[in-house]
């Protein structure tokens, strides 16, 4: 099932409840497809990232080379936030008058903090790369971070649009009030306060730059927007284990990520206890088995994928592709 949704889709999102092997099975699926010629960027939105430790090698936030066809990057969120911020803070003081310049870095800073700037620079990032990378890449494959920040993060393009257009439309007001004070003759005090003494060509330079950079930002969120609910080019896969709390925890994101428009492609459920061990393990197997009954109760008509739990830590290129075999 696995590998089958993944060479029909252009774009790949992993998530689930964390510690249940999402980075692994991620990873294994970008390696398998890069081993049959795809082009393939590995992207970790986790905070906590393990692409490094499961690759045993540094990754960063620009693309590295991982295997043949394959490429790794980790989002880092502070950095993310940084960036974001010094780009927005660069564009405002080009755009206002040099002796709002302390304004403008004061409630930058103030922003830095505020609830939800990581997740926005995040998924800024995300349509960044989706934007990109999708001319250079034929699959891109994201290890995302626990369900809740997940489901969040997958909400946020409609919203960011939303605020954007929000801005589009006040900018419009402005710019109509602006139209009429200059007919009135009272557009050079505005234009002193707030943008410092410039003529009428100068503001009409702003207002344009203004427009451009906010119809890019729209651009740029909606076309996210559009490519997560397109279920022909994306897919979103929820990895979990045979337990009660990771199986609730399925079901709550699979509900929460319906009612954003973005589908589940398939349930893969990793780490089951092997079959015909007798004894301990195979209490252990039954007890799963129950939980796996509640899963397809709540969502009968997603496939599934069981992948058997493994000997040995899955670390490095060779123990990865052995455990991306194991998907076929």
């Amino acid at each position: 099932m696995l590998l089958e949704l993944a060479r029909s889709k252009n774009i790949l999102f992993f998530g689930g409840k964390g510690g249940v092997g999402k980075t692994t099975v991620s990873a294994a699926t970008a390696l398998a497809m890069a081993k049959e010629g795809r082009r393939v960027l590995l992207v970790s939105t986790d905070p906590a990232h393990n692409l490094g430790h499961l690759f045993n090698r540094e990754v960063g936030p620009k693309p590295v080379k991982l295997a043949v066809n394959l490429d790794g990057m980790e989002l880092d969120p502070e950095q993310t936030v940084n960036e974001h911020l010094e780009e927005v803070g660069e564009s405002l003081r080009k755009l206002m008058a040099p002796h709002l310049a302390g304004e403008v870095d004061k409630h930058l800073e103030l922003s830095r903090d505020a609830p939800g700037m990581q997740e926005a620079a995040i998924m800024e990032r995300i349509a960044e790369v989706v934007e990109v990378a999708a001319k250079e890449y034929d699959l891109l494959v994201f290890d995302t971070a626990p369900s809740g920040h997940t489901a969040r993060l997958i909400a946020l393009p409609e919203m960011m649009s939303a605020w954007t257009d929000g801005l589009i439309q006040r900018r419009d007001k402005a710019e109509r009030f602006s139209s009429v004070l200059r007919n009135l003759g009272a557009d050079k005090s505005v234009g002193n306060t707030i943008f410092g003494k410039d003529d009428e060509n100068s503001m009409d330079s702003r207002n344009n730059r203004i427009r451009i950079l906010l119809n890019r930002r729209r651009k740029r969120f909606s076309d996210l927007r559009a490519a997560l609910g397109n279920p022909e080019r994306t897919a979103f896969i929820i990895v979990l284990a045979a337990e009660r709390l990771p199986v609730l925890e399925s079901i709550e994101l699979q509900k929460q990520l319906q009612r954003t428009g973005v589908r589940v492609g398939g349930l893969v459920v990793n780490k089951r206890v092997p079959e015909g061990m007798g004894g301990f393990f195979q209490e252990r197997r039954t007890q799963e088995e129950v939980h796996l009954a509640t899963l397809h109760e709540a969502l009968p008509d997603l496939p599934r994928q069981d992948i058997t739990l493994v000997a040995h830590d899955v670390v490095g290129l060779a123990a990865l592709e052995q455990f991306a075999d194991s998907l076929a």
